[in-house]
């Protein structure tokens, strides 16, 4: 025996230098009739053979002291079935198989699909499965390291030693697999990686793995993720057959480690929010939630943003099904759920993709492209093919695997700009001397034209704060191809506009007028983030002139406006009930302010305007041409007011909107209208019940015959200070939404009207 094998060839072995132990280990015919079977476990003092058919038992010899063993069966078949009884040096005998017994399991088509950039599934190949081989049970391990050596799967059930279970390299496609029999859900493992270059040695997460350890451990956690059984059929049908852009779409943006904490301050799990947050988002009538990352991320801090596991739901609230089953409830309560995707970089935790096999693997190699200078983070190699698969399928498994009804891209701008945060001579200029990465837009072209293809229904939207063009149109005419982008150019002038002293913003009037001359440009949500509420930057309620009154009264007319422009909508979490603090990761939202009436009362026309929004399809329907607004008067700045009508598909079903954004009551304000008849105050954010001050139009107010505006028919109005008043015509009682009784302007004794 030690004559056919080269002693140096145990030596790389027992040193943990082996990269072909396929060659060496397991089952091998050694002359006519003749089965040599070899085994390395250091941790054994004794190694059988035992015969699956026969029960036939062959002690091994010990060819070296570190733990080699070997065998010679004569008259045994090269497919014979066998497993071994390991006798430990402490401790009761155990049963295992060999994992060198087993051919590969990866076909040289996943291979090749990989390879080229094209297997959309591959998240089903590489990472930790549970298979069943030749009635054998264990997990199959797969990663691609193409620069290593030698890539061992390292874990409790080998002492996290690298030298037991080295894997098999597939060597022009550079992934290396190995099956284990015995392992089951819940192993805990990492990759254990020997470079070719610079003597390079690392313990790394798996990329594709499903489930982690909760932080600051960082091993992968074997999970099976095909055992959930769903219960939303009846939301994944409409959502196919459904049109998103025609649709009401009022988002709450949630981070769930900070939207509501227990009683300890321990975060709420995924089935706590199963229950709590969707019982509120349904009470509040929003249509979906939008999730900051929940790809696993080591700090906090960093909420979600900086992923080291891209398939791995995050272990701090739940399992990869406590996940799925939040998901499930949302959908059986009429809720969808978007998720933040971060394509656009990652961070350099030793344990994660960086620097993943001793080269730039993942990330550009030269740090004028492959660095983000602002963010301290890796950019991806978006020209690399298994990089653009591992993206690209990425972005499917989120759709397929957790039924996510769409994709939230982070950080779009700064992957189409190559000098995106760079000074001049920090960045290298594309093959055409510009600027533009054309490798990402290519990458945001294929990632936006699969989804639509795969799971038509879902949405994608860019946070995209440039003038970049057709970033939300299809990409056969040359389009980035998302569904909607953030309208990032609304959200800051309507801030500012907001900030300025009332007396003033007669002189800042066309911060509002301005966004109307872009609004059809692009598939916009207007969105009052989470990026508007941090870093110093203070509350949304914070940022509003005037005192506390005002500042309670000008927050529901924003709330009014925004939802009333022409747009889909987005709202952080505690904006809807007035939080003063600064959001912060580390703490819960302050709930305890909605023991006060002003709190209270905003969140009460939080939740009126959205259940009023989504049942006016004058508001939603026509939200990306320009025959669903038309100004009424766009140019009242002496006293900051602007009217506007919003209407539907059927142009006999409009609103009339007014804003007033000064604390000075306009009495006789007169706007043109369409038709002649009696216009129904439908909502009024001075009502009594959202804390305002009960100035109205005592439940609506007939035309005149007197031309005004455009029209042949005008209603003369009283504008609440700093309100938003929303009419309708009346044309008869079956046209009318029941509203809650909440949504009343006011007594007919104080002037005003019922709403209802």
């Amino acid at each position: 025996m030690t004559a056919e094998i080269h002693p140096g060839a145990i030596a790389s072995l027992l040193s943990g230098d082996h990269g072909a132990p396929f060659l060496l280990l397991g089952p091998h015919p050694a002359g006519e009739g003749t089965l040599s079977i070899r085994a390395f476990r250091p941790d054994a003092a004794a190694l059988t053979v035992v015969i699956d058919q026969t029960g036939a038992r062959h002690p091994m010899a010990r060819l070296d002291a570190g733990g080699f063993f070997a065998v010679t069966l004569p008259d045994a078949p090269p497919d014979l079935a066998y497993h071994y009884e390991l006798t430990p040096t402490a401790g009761e005998t155990v049963t295992l198989a060999d994992p060198y017994a087993y051919p590969s399991q990866i076909t040289d088509y996943d291979l090749y699909l990989f390879n080229e950039g094209r297997h959309l599934e591959i998240y089903e190949k590489l990472g930790a499965h549970l298979i069943e081989v030749s009635g054998v049970k264990g997990v199959l391990f797969a990663v691609w390291a193409p620069n290593a050596y030698r890539v061992s799967v390292i874990g409790d059930f080998n002492g996290w030693d690298a030298r037991i279970h080295s894997m098999r390299e597939h060597a022009l496609s550079g992934v290396w697999e190995l099956f284990i029999p015995g392992l089951g859900e819940g192993t805990a493992y990492k990759f254990d990686l020997r470079s070719r270059f610079n003597s390079y040695h690392a313990e790394k997460t798996d990329p594709f793995g499903f489930y982690s350890e909760q932080r600051p451990r960082t091993a992968s956690l074997v999970a099976d993720l095909d055992r959930y059984e769903w219960h939303d059929e009846v939301w994944m049908q409409a959502r196919r057959t459904g049109n998103a852009l025609a649709a009401p779409m009022s988002i709450y943006e949630v981070h769930l480690g900070s939207w509501r904490r227990k009683h300890d301050d321990a975060w709420l799990t995924y089935r706590d929010l199963a229950e709590e947050l969707v019982q509120y988002a349904k009470e509040m009538h929003y249509t979906h939630l939008e999730l900051m990352p929940v790809a696993e991320h080591p700090l906090d801090a960093s909420w979600g943003y900086q992923i080291t596991g891209y398939f791995s739901a995050t272990s701090r609230y739940g399992s990869p099904t406590d996940l799925m089953y939040f998901i499930d409830v949302c959908h059986q309560n009429g809720i969808g759920v978007i998720l933040d995707w971060v394509p656009a970089h990652f961070p350099k935790d030793g344990h994660g993709l960086s620097y993943f096999d001793g080269t730039h693997l993942y990330e550009h190699a030269d740090p004028r492209k492959g660095e983000h200078p602002d963010w301290g983070t890796y950019i991806f190699n978006y020209g690399r093919n298994e990089v653009r698969n591992f993206l690209l399928s990425n972005a499917l498994f989120w759709l397929r695997k957790y039924h996510i009804d769409g994709l939230r891209v982070d950080a779009v701008s700064s992957m189409l700009y190559l000098d995106f945060g760079r000074k001049d001579g920090e960045w290298l200029p594309n093959e055409y001397g510009g600027r533009e990465n054309l490798e990402a837009v290519q990458f945001l072209q294929e990632a936006n034209a699969v989804i639509h293809q795969a799971f038509p229904g879902a949405v994608t939207i860019a946070e995209e704060s440039t003038a970049w063009p057709m970033v939300s149109r299809p990409t056969y005419l040359g389009g980035l191809g998302f569904t909607l982008k953030w309208n990032m150019g609304w959200m800051h002038d309507t801030l500012q506009y907001i900030s300025e002293n009332p007396l003033y913003r007669r002189y800042h009037h066309h911060k509002l007028t301005f966004s109307l001359m872009y609004a059809f440009s692009e598939n916009f949500v207007l969105s009052l983030s989470h990026d508007e509420v941090v870093h110093g930057k203070g509350s949304l309620i914070g940022k509003i002139a005037g005192d506390w009154w005002q500042k309670f009264a000008t927050l529901r007319l924003l709330f009014g406006y925004q939802y009333t422009h022409p747009g889909k909508k987005l709202h952080f979490m505690g904006q809807e009930f007035g939080q003063w603090r600064e959001w912060s990761e580390e703490r819960s939202l302050d709930w305890h302010l909605l023991e006060l009436d002003t709190h209270r009362t905003l969140q009460a026309w939080m939740r009126d305007l959205n259940a009023f929004y989504r049942s006016q399809p004058a508001l939603y329907e026509v939200d990306f041409g320009p025959e669903g607004f038309c100004w009424i008067e766009a140019n009242d700045s002496e006293q900051s007011v602007f009217t506007y009508l919003r209407q539907a598909k059927d142009p006999r079903d409009f609103v009339i909107v007014a804003c007033n954004f000064t604390p000075v009551p306009r009495a006789d304000y007169r706007i043109g209208v369409p038709e002649p008849g009696y216009y129904r105050e439908m909502l009024n954010s001075d009502a009594a019940a959202y804390g305002g001050g009960n100035i109205g139009n005592l439940g609506g107010r007939h035309s005149d015959p007197i031309p005004w505006h455009a029209w042949p028919q005008s209603l003369s109005l009283t504008l609440p200070p700093l309100a938003i008043v929303i009419l309708k015509l009346e044309r008869q009682p079956a046209d009318v939404p029941l509203l809650p009784a909440s949504a009343a302007s006011g007594s007919a004794s104080a002037g005003t009207g019922s709403a209802s």
